[in-house]
């Protein structure tokens, strides 16, 4: 934080706490008409044209969760690939990050406000979206999901949708909050604290939270003891073919490894085998990963006269996760035929030797967070309403990893003209081959703690105004208008020695890019026909918006809208429109580097495969050895940014009906199909992927079989190159509909609501480039895709009184069929699967509650997918927890 900005946060915050400190009574000021999320224009109902989700605060309580991205991927709406702490180890925002994914087309296409306005990039440099764990649940309000594109009225990024997290502003007293969880198998405990306080008076209102969370790991092999793969019709531990004793390549292309017990004889080689010599991967990964996270906010109005007020939004974050992963892997190291180490005789290359004897590698970060927002508002003698803001958000981040080798002095070791067999000796003389054989020397001669830093900022300046412009027989002609100019910025500085390439961790160049933004709007309410025999009311709802971006020019972005109230408790409504995403920071400016991901190769085995088989014979046709194995399941992989990507636009079509039938009072049905259309799409296409769809082509005719997305070793087979580099990807299509249902009423003096959401996914496809077949993506999951099903649903039942209530939730994740395995293979479609969670609470005394609940009720397993990405299973999608239960108090005066 700069000098400056510290002491604007410092001085707003005295200015909107201290003055607002008399609380006598609730604001004069409320409005009855607000402004909805998809829209400029104050309204009184807080119904939009578009479908939406929204999850309020006493919702959110019933749920027992307590972080924001938990939450969120709860929806049937969310879907595909985003980061939690499940998966933080494969996330693309930066280890320890949590997304929200609407519709699975990307976290880069959701668009993420707090309070009505853009959110900084969160993560620990040079990120592509909001970090969500910098958003305590005891400061919300309310969640609004706008499943709608957006752009013509909030630009760039809302193409999925919107997600608005709305803070508490009305809050008198104290509120103090603990809870602790835990799972079945004792481990992976969470706490958390929350002191939330608040006033209200004449001069204004002010609520201030600090809210503390910590949760700790749960090791991988605890749920899933090794990585399985098929053999012989049976479920196996396969694990890497980086090995602990050295898997090397003599000259006649022979594959042998090295002693793999610690202490055993140094010179014992024989020949490599899979299944006897692979390593497990499992208890050196963890399935939830450690956070302790610190929050510090506030939000508060100042009312400097009848019609101009003074606000602010005041937030701070500390974020400390880490995650550990497996030991190191040398590979393509030369050791000459008279090096003291090599019982061979021969010169041979190290393939694969995991550095086993220090442990495992422990990543870490710690990322502080900055948001503040300051303000004027109010309204004209005419009644119209303008806004003026200042938002500033900053995030800055520490990260790195233990136990990282400096190949340079890897290669010094084993360079008998440089190093001695001598104690003491400078640069000691290092034996790679064989488990144990490398001495505490070695060790702390090679291996180093690796230092990254990096960071987000975003400057945004907004004036809106809006209003009634005349008025028409049906009522009053709505218009909002307004003007934005908003600095993205992003950095990373990697370590050194990850930049020269001589770690053995990824290389990494240092990412350095801003984007500016000029931008103006226009929107229009106007009511058609109001009272009249099926036409109780009929609205016209337009908006556009015109962007200037330094680096891509200019675009345009409308959208328009029908609401038609047929008759009482019959509405239709429409809304077609265009949405826009920009490259951001990470895609056009991010380093390349390389690393290992979990990649399904399909010329494994392809000997095994039917005469008939397309993949067989191209495998065949490229030269793949007859006998031909992948080796572990992870590729070398090449991913970064494209600076040739430019901007990727979309048309979203949504029709649908809401029906509240009067002879069933409280019941809302709800029912809207969805389509959205993508083109020039940002997209990277994972490696296997890419593969499948190059060997199931007839005669290798596609383009994902050329040289520059991957080649093979002539004489081994192996793929040496594969990239996953973002390309404009040509067009995506989606269908659906989004069904749900909300039902309250009383049943022998108890509150009964019944909320059930559903999405049926119709249709997902994405054409790589113009001319291509299209990927089928709707039915589908794995291959580090994230999940696709054609069915999610949650629905829960809630009890109440005055004193207590009881919650029962299920989520519903529908059959998929695996991205990249055969019909005839053991994890080609999963199960439907239903999770079960309940919570009920009770008011002990005036101002004191106690919760308590399970979560994943019957302990439902995780099913196997063939190309999952940990743990054996898709863990963007399914939960590797199990079973675990909580208990939260809450005392408020």
């Amino acid at each position: 934080m700069t000098k400056a900005t510290g002491n604007l946060f410092i001085a707003t915050a005295l200015a909107t706490g201290v003055l607002a400190a008399p609380a006598q009574a609730q604001d004069s000021r409320a409005l009855e008409e607000i402004v909805v999320t998809g829209s400029r224009i104050a309204r009184q109902d807080i119904t939009g044209v578009g479908p939406a989700t929204v999850l309020t605060a006493e919702a959110i309580r019933n749920t027992g969760v307590t972080s924001v991205e938990t939450l969120l991927q709860r929806l049937p709406s969310s879907a595909g690939f985003a980061g939690n702490q499940t998966n933080a180890y494969w996330a693309n925002n930066g280890y320890g990050t949590a997304q929200v994914n609407l519709r699975g087309l990307g976290i880069n296409r959701t668009l993420v406000l707090l309070n009505g306005r853009r959110v900084v990039a969160g993560g620990t440099g040079a990120n592509s979206a909001p970090d969500l764990n910098t958003i305590p649940v005891s400061v919300i309000q309310r969640i609004d999901v706008l499943k709608d594109g957006a752009s013509a009225i909030y630009g760039a990024d809302a193409v999925a949708g919107v997600v608005n997290i709305v803070t508490r502003t009305d809050f008198d007293g104290v509120e103090v909050s603990a809870k602790y969880g835990i799972t079945d198998e004792g481990d992976g405990e969470e706490k958390s604290a929350d002191l939330t306080w608040g006033t209200s008076g004449d001069k204004g209102s002010m609520v201030a939270t600090f809210s503390y969370y910590k949760s700790e790991a749960v090791n991988l092999a605890d749920r899933e003891p090794c990585g399985l793969g098929e053999s012989g019709g049976q479920l196996v531990c396969v694990g890497s073919s980086s090995t602990v004793g050295g898997r090397a390549l003599l000259p006649n292309g022979q594959s042998i490894n090295f002693n793999q017990t610690p202490g055993g004889n140094g010179n014992f080689y024989e020949p490599y085998s899979g299944a006897k010599h692979n390593f497990n991967s499992n208890p050196f990964l963890n399935a939830v990963n450690p956070i302790e996270r610190f929050s510090a906010n506030m939000f508060g109005h100042l009312n400097l006269s009848d019609e101009v007020r003074l606000f602010s939004e005041l937030m701070f974050t500390n974020r400390q996760s880490d995650q550990i992963a497996t030991p190191g892997t040398l590979r393509n190291l030369t050791v000459a035929a008279n090096n003291p180490t090599n019982p061979t005789g021969q010169t041979l290359t190290i393939q694969g030797r995991r550095l086993a004897e220090p442990g495992p590698r422990e990543f870490y970060q710690d990322v502080d967070t900055w948001r503040t927002v300051v303000g004027l508002d109010g309204r004209f003698a005419n009644g119209w309403r303008w806004e003026a803001a200042f938002n500033w958000g900053r995030n800055k981040g520490v990260d790195g990893s233990t136990n990282v080798a400096n190949l340079d002095r890897v290669r010094q070791t084993l360079n008998t003209a440089v190093c001695s067999a001598a104690a003491g000796a400078a640069i000691p003389c290092g034996d790679y081959l064989g488990a144990g054989d490398l001495t505490p020397q070695v060790l702390d001669y090679i291996l180093y703690t690796s230092r990254d830093s990096g960071g987000n900022e975003q400057i945004s300046g907004t004036f809106d105004l809006s209003g009634s412009l005349f008025e028409l027989p049906a009522g009053d002609v709505g218009f909002a208008t307004g003007v934005a100019w908003r600095k993205d910025k992003g950095w990373r500085d990697p370590d050194a020695l990850t930049v020269l390439g001589i770690a053995n961790t990824n290389q990494q160049d240092p990412i350095a890019g801003r984007v500016k933004a000029k931008e103006a709007y226009l929107e229009l309410q106007v009511p058609l026909l109001s009272d009249l025999p099926f036409a109780r009311r009929l609205e016209l709802n337009a908006a556009a918006r015109y962007s200037d971006y330094d680096l891509f020019g200019s675009a345009d972005n409308y959208k328009a809208g029908l609401d038609w109230q047929v008759i009482d408790g019959v509405r239709l409504r429409a809304t077609y429109g265009t949405a826009f995403r920009i490259p951001n920071v990470p895609e056009l400016f991010g380093g390349v580097s390389e690393g290992n991901l979990t990649t399904t190769d399909p010329c494994s085995n392809y000997a095994a495969l039917p005469a008939s088989s397309i993949v067989a014979a191209n495998c065949r046709a490229s030269g793949v050895p007859a006998g031909f194995r992948q080796l572990g399941n992870t590729i070398l992989t090449t991913v970064g940014g494209n600076s040739a990507l430019k901007p990727e636009t979309s048309d979203s079509f949504t029709v649908g009906t809401v029906i509240q039938p009067e002879f069933v009072d409280g019941l809302t049905l709800t029912a809207d199909l969805f389509d959205i259309r993508i083109k020039d799409a940002i997209r990277s296409i994972p490696g296997s992927t890419k593969l499948s769809v190059c060997y199931n082509a007839t005669a290798l005719n596609h383009p994902f079989c050329g040289s520059q997305h991957f080649t093979r070793n002539a004489l081994t087979g192996e793929i040496n190159f594969l990239s996953a580099q973002p390309v404009n990807t040509g067009r995506e299509k989606m269908r659906g509909v989004d069904f749900g249902l909300l039902y309250q009423f009383e049943l022998a003096d108890l509150g009964v609501a019944l909320d059930w959401n559903a999405t049926y996914l119709d249709k997902y496809t994405i054409t790589p480039f113009q001319g291509a077949a299209p990927i089928i993506f709707d039915g589908h999951i794995g291959g580090g895709n994230g999940g696709f099903p054609h069915w999610r649903s949650n629905v829960s039942g809630t009890v109440s009184d005055e004193k207590w209530n009881a919650t029962y939730s299920v989520q519903w994740i529908g059959k998929a069929t695996d991205f990249n395995a055969a019909p005839t293979d053991i994890g080609y479609r999963t199960p439907n699967i239903f999770y079960h969670n309940i919570q009920a609470s009770y008011q002990v005394v005036d101002g004191a509650r106690v919760a308590v609940g399970v979560d994943n009720l019957f302990d439902r397993d995780a099913p196997f997918i063939k190309s999952w990405t940990d743990g054996n299973t898709d863990t963007m999608t399914y939960d590797l927890l199990g079973r675990r239960g909580y208990v939260r108090l809450t005392y408020s005066f």
